[in-house]
């Protein structure tokens, strides 16, 4: 990996690409850190020290970097624009239209990311909104001793600036991330991700080693490097279904005679199914914030607000392993597969083309899902163990959402660079 970046640095193509995304990060950081106008600076740093990243928006506060809780700029990150993307995603499968659009090649393509943009827009002035009535009257931190406005004001002008400026924040973190796709490398919004999730894991560790010495936070490194190689394997892992095409004539022309194969990765869904399970968690908690004289208020923040206790561990575990289920379900269709593999004469050896084909995709993809679903159940439970045995924070580094996202960007961005580096090196037979 470290000789793929050593030889990137080499060509001077690649090396323009690689510094222009590195300039996005730093602007993208920058923005992470300058207030929204209206916040009480000095009470904000008190709450943090009060708080850390725990509460309800901790997984908001992971993709922005550590941004929401300071009520900068770029307070919301990418979130709005993760959740527009999969509920368009979703939606696909429900509305006829937009599943034509999909079918349709890069016009279809870019008509949905056109309504992806606008969904991301509205969402981000929902959250900003929510966000700054919450820091209107100092409920964002919660467990602090930090109590009363974080506004310098209550005038409706000095909210609705924040409000405009965190949802304008969101749109250039969107616009970053477009050009770091065309004029960078790898997919710009996974590596803003990327950024914001890296961005915390140092503070994170020396938190460790302050909390608990460096006995610990050796063990803690130790475990980490294992935890990292476990999911590299997993993440590489996939059952190669062969499919052979038959040779056809095509006017004067024999067509097909290949042998190629279908990829079933063993996590199929990627880390989308612990962003719906952390998001569905973090609702019994929110609903309690604004109903905190209820009966049931106290029974959802003894078990449900913090992830130490085994029924939000076995809940969290649950919605894992059921939103596995699901995603793979409406991203996956066999009977699609199917029909175009009988549509160019392609068939699994040994399988008849068809109905037969379907069910045997089928019932190999719900085969594999299992240790798939498995294994994110697993790994985002890690740092929910650490919080009782390591008595860490609830943002414990080796483990849950962060590492997914950094070992899957980390991957992808490698063998993209690798990639261009076999197109500007290869070497043909004449040479």
């Amino acid at each position: 990996m470290l000789s793929a970046f050593v030889n990137a640095f080499r060509t001077p193509d690649l090396r323009r690409k690689l510094l222009f995304v590195l300039f996005i990060i730093l602007l993208f950081r920058l923005g992470s850190s300058i207030p929204t106008p209206g916040v009480d600076y000095v009470k904000v740093q008190e709450g943090i020290k009060g708080v850390g990243n725990d509460g309800i928006y901790g997984l908001i506060n992971l993709f922005s970097g550590g941004a929401l809780l300071k009520l900068t700029i770029f307070a919301l990150g990418i979130m709005p624009y993760i959740t527009a993307s999969i509920i368009l995603q979703l939606l696909t499968v429900v509305i006829p239209r937009l599943e034509t659009l999909k079918k349709e090649g890069q016009a279809g393509t870019a008509k949905i990311t056109q309504y992806t943009r606008y969904l991301t827009l509205g969402l981000a002035i929902l959250q900003s909104t929510g966000i700054v009535a919450l820091a209107r009257t100092g409920q964002i931190f919660q467990g602090s001793n930090s109590q009363g406005s974080l506004l310098v004001n209550d005038r409706l002008t000095t909210m609705l600036v924040m409000i405009i400026t965190m949802t304008a924040g969101t749109a250039m973190i969107m616009w970053f991330g477009e050009l770091i796709t065309e004029r960078g490398i790898g997919n710009g919004m996974s590596i803003m991700i990327f950024t914001s999730v890296v961005s915390s894991f140092p503070g994170a560790l020396w938190g460790i080693r302050q909390a608990r010495g460096w006995d610990v936070f050796a063990i803690v490194i130790l475990i980490g490097l294992v935890i990292i190689a476990a999911v590299i394997f997993i993440e590489q892992a996939q059952r190669r279904i062969p499919v052979q095409y038959a040779r056809r004539m095509v006017g004067r022309k024999m067509f097909g005679g290949t042998s190629t194969y279908i990829p079933l990765k063993v996590n199929q869904a990627g880390v989308i199914p612990v962003i719906f399970a952390s998001s569905l968690l973090y609702l019994p908690a929110l609903a309690s914030q604004f109903n905190p004289n209820a009966s049931w208020t106290a029974w959802v923040n003894q078990h449900f607000v913090r992830g130490d206790h085994p029924y939000y561990m076995l809940t969290y575990f649950l919605l894992i392993v059921f939103f596995t289920y699901f995603y793979v379900a409406i991203t996956f269709n066999p009977t699609e597969v199917a029909d175009n593999m009988k549509k160019y004469g392609g068939f699994v050896p040994g399988i008849r083309a068809g109905k037969p084909t379907e069910d045997y995709l089928a019932y190999v993809l719900s085969r594999i899902t299992f240790p798939g679903a498995m294994y994110l159940g697993l790994v985002a439970l890690v740092p929910l163990v650490a919080l009782v045995v390591v008595n860490a924070n609830q943002n414990f580094p080796f483990g849950g959402t962060s590492l997914l996202i950094m070992v899957g960007v980390g991957l992808d961005t490698v063998k993209q660079i690798e990639s261009q580096l076999q197109q500007r090196h290869y070497e043909g037979f004449l040479r």
